[in-house]
C-alpha cells in the first residue's frame, strides 16, 4: 500500500515535474516514491542549499514551479539561505522536508517551523489521513502568493501505509487583478491623459510585467505615446521595440540612458518594485517628472510616485492603450534622440593598469561571442554590474539574478542546475565571482553534470570580496580578511569534467568563440577563469560608495 510519504510524491507530480534536492532520513521514502512510482525528474545536488536555489532558478526560467527537497535537522538549516532569497523574490516553490516525529523532538531536531517562518516561508505538515489534501493545499499557497513554502513529512508518519491516493482537487489560481473602483478608473483616465499630452513620455517596466504577460501591450502603449522605454534588472527584455529601449534603469544603467530618463516629464512605471536601485538611490526621475505606478503591491512603493494603481500589469497597461487609441502625434520624442548611443557602455581597455583582464572589455567581447539563445544565470558580488550591462538577454526569463534580493553570495552553481532543466533547448551561461564560486563549489560538479555541454561559467576572479574591498577597504579598513589567494577555477572545473580555460588576454576568449560553434552534445562545460582587475569599479558600485561616504 502507499505510505504517507507516497501521497505526498504523488500528489505533487501531478503538479510539478522537477525535484531537485539531498537524500537524507527525512525524506528518503519521498525520494523513493519520487523516483519509483512518479513521472517528475529528480536531480541530485551536493549542498540542500543548492535543492531550494535549483527550484528557484527553474521557476524564473520557465514559469513552472518546482521542489526542492532535504532531509530535517541539518539538511532542513541548510536551507534557509535560499528559502529567505526566494521569499524576498517573490519566487514560488515547495520545499519538501523531513521533520521531527509527532511524539516530539530528538536531540537534533530544531524548530523547523520557526525557522522558516522567521525568514517569511509557512509550513504544512502532512497528517497520516491528510497527505494528499495537505499537499495541494502547500502548492495553491505558493502559486497564490507568489512564495516558497515548506512541506513538511514528520518522521514517524513518512513510512505509514495510507491507503489509495485520494482524488485531490487542483491548486486554485487567483485571476489577475483587475482596476477596481471608481478611484483606480480615475487613476487610470489621469495617467492615459498625462501620456496622451507628454512631450517626453517614459515607460519603465519590471518583472511583474513579465509574468504578467503585458509585453505585446507594452510595446502597443510606447507605440501610440512615442514613449522611451526602459526596465528594471529583471525586467530586460520586456518591451519588444529594442529601437527606443534605454536598457536597464538604476546603476546598471548607461549614463546617456539615465540622462535621458531624468528629462522625462511623465512616467510610467509597470510592475517594478522601485528599489533604491532601479532608482539610483532616489536620483533616476527629476523632481518635475509626474510619476505614475501599476503595480499588485498594496500601494506605491516609492515617495516620488505620485499616482497609483492597483492591478495587474498587462490589464492596466491593454486598458490604457484602449484609452489612449492609436498613435497621432507626428514627431515623437523618441525619433529625436539617438537611443543607441545613449545606451552604450564605457569599451575599457584590454587591460588594467595593473595587467591584469579590464572587466569591461571582457564582458564586450564575450557578449559578442555567446550563443544567442542563452540564458544567464547570476551569482552576487561585486561582478553583477558586468553581465547586466554588457550582456543583452532576450527577455527576462533569460537573465536570473538569484542572490540580490537577500543580499547573498554563493547561490550561483546550483542556479544553472535548475535553469539547465528548465531550458533543455538553451545554453545556459553562468556569471559568478570567486568569493561566490568558492562558497558554493560543491554544487560546481552539479551544474557541469545537469548542462553538460549547453552551460559554461564565466568567474570573475579578481582574488577578492571585491564589494567589499570597493566599499570598507576604500575607508582604511583593513583589507586582510577582504581578501582570497587566486583561485584555478579552471582546474577545479576539470576536476569534475569541464574544460577548464584560464584567461587573461582577449585573446584568450577565442576559445569560447570556437567552443559556441561545436554541437552541445559533443563538447564539454566550459569554466572561463578570467583573471581581470579588481581596480576596474563597477559604476554601480560605485553609487553605493556615494551614498555610503
Amino acid at each position: 500500500m502507499p505510505t504517507v510519504s507516497a501521497h505526498v510524491a504523488l500528489t505533487l507530480a501531478q503538479h510539478i515535474d522537477a525535484v531537485f534536492g539531498v537524500m537524507g532520513n527525512g525524506n528518503a521514502y519521498f525520494l523513493d516514491a519520487i523516483e519509483t512510482q512518479t513521472d517528475a525528474v529528480f536531480t541530485a545536488v551536493r549542498h540542500e542549499q543548492g535543492a531550494v536555489v535549483a527550484a528557484d532558478a527553474h521557476f524564473r526560467a520557465s514559469g513552472r514551479i518546482a521542489a526542492g527537497t532535504s532531509t530535517y535537522g541539518a539538511g532542513f538549516t541548510n536551507t534557509l539561505t535560499a528559502l529567505a532569497e526566494a521569499v524576498q523574490a517573490r519566487v514560488p516553490l515547495v520545499l519538501v522536508v523531513g521533520d521531527e516525529p509527532t511524539s516530539g523532538p530528538r536531540p537534533w531536531d530544531v524548530d523547523q517551523i520557526a525557522l522558516a517562518s522567521a525568514v517569511g516561508a509557512r509550513t504544512y505538515t502532512v497528517g497520516h489521513a491528510d497527505a494528499a489534501a495537505t499537499t495541494v493545499i502547500a502548492i495553491e499557497h505558493a502559486l497564490t502568493y507568489r512564495v516558497p513554502v515548506v512541506l513538511a513529512i514528520p518522521y514517524d508518519v513518512a513510512a505509514l501505509e495510507a491507503g489509495v491516493v485520494p482524488e485531490a482537487p487542483s491548486p486554485r489560481i487567483p485571476a489577475p487583478l483587475t482596476p477596481r473602483g471608481e478611484f483606480a478608473e480615475g487613476m487610470l483616465d489621469d495617467i492615459a491623459t498625462a501620456l496622451a499630452g507628454a512631450e517626453r513620455p517614459f515607460l519603465l517596466a519590471g518583472r511583474g510585467a513579465w509574468l504578467s504577460g503585458a509585453s505585446a501591450a507594452l510595446g502597443e502603449l510606447a507605440a501610440a505615446t512615442g514613449a522611451l522605454t526602459a526596465s528594471s534588472a529583471l525586467g530586460r527584455g520586456v518591451f519588444p521595440d529594442t529601437r527606443y529601449d534605454l536598457g536597464v534603469t538604476g546603476g546598471f544603467g548607461a549614463d546617456g540612458a539615465m540622462e535621458l530618463i531624468r528629462t522625462a516629464d511623465v512616467a510610467v512605471v509597470f510592475g517594478a518594485a522601485l528599489n533604491q536601485f532601479t532608482m539610483r538611490f532616489g536620483e533616476l526621475f527629476a523632481p518635475g517628472t509626474r510619476v505614475f505606478q501599476i503595480d499588485i503591491a498594496p500601494a506605491a512603493t516609492h515617495a516620488h510616485v505620485g499616482g497609483f494603481v492597483r492591478a495587474d500589469a498587462r490589464l492596466a497597461a491593454e486598458t490604457l492603450v484602449d484609452r489612449i487609441g492609436p498613435a497621432s502625434r507626428a514627431n515623437p520624442w523618441r525619433e529625436s534622440v539617438d537611443v543607441a548611443s545613449a545606451r552604450a557602455y564605457d569599451a575599457g581597455d584590454d587591460l588594467a593598469p595593473d595587467g591584469r583582464l579590464d572587466p569591461r572589455s571582457a564582458a564586450r567581447r564575450i557578449a559578442e561571442l555567446l550563443p544567442e539563445d542563452r540564458v544567464v544565470v547570476s551569482d552576487g558580488g561585486h561582478f553583477i554590474g558586468w553581465a547586466n550591462m554588457y550582456w543583452p538577454v532576450a527577455a527576462p526569463d533569460r537573465m536570473m539574478m538569484i542572490g540580490t534580493a537577500f543580499q547573498s553570495i554563493g547561490q550561483g552553481w546550483p542556479s544553472v542546475v535548475g535553469a539547465a532543466l528548465a531550458r533543455r533547448e538553451s545554453t545556459v551561461v553562468l556569471t559568478s565571482g570567486d568569493g561566490g564560486g568558492l562558497m558554493a563549489i560543491a554544487d560546481l560538479e552539479s551544474a557541469v553534470r545537469a548542462a553538460g555541454g549547453r552551460g559554461m561559467a564565466v568567474v570573475w576572479n579578481d582574488a577578492a570580496y571585491g564589494a567589499e574591498v570597493n566599499l570598507y577597504g576604500l575607508k582604511g579598513l583593513a583589507e586582510g580578511p577582504m581578501r582570497i589567494p587566486e583561485v584555478d577555477f579552471a582546474a577545479f572545473g576539470a576536476a569534475v569534467g569541464a574544460e577548464g580555460v584560464v584567461v587573461r588576454t582577449l585573446a584568450d576568449l577565442d576559445r569560447l568563440a570556437s567552443w559556441a560553434e561545436e554541437d552541445a552534445g559533443s563538447r564539454r562545460f566550459l569554466l572561463l577563469d578570467l583573471r581581470i582587475s579588481g581596480d576596474v569599479i563597477a559604476p554601480y558600485q560605485q553609487e553605493i560608495i556615494r551614498v555610503n561616504s
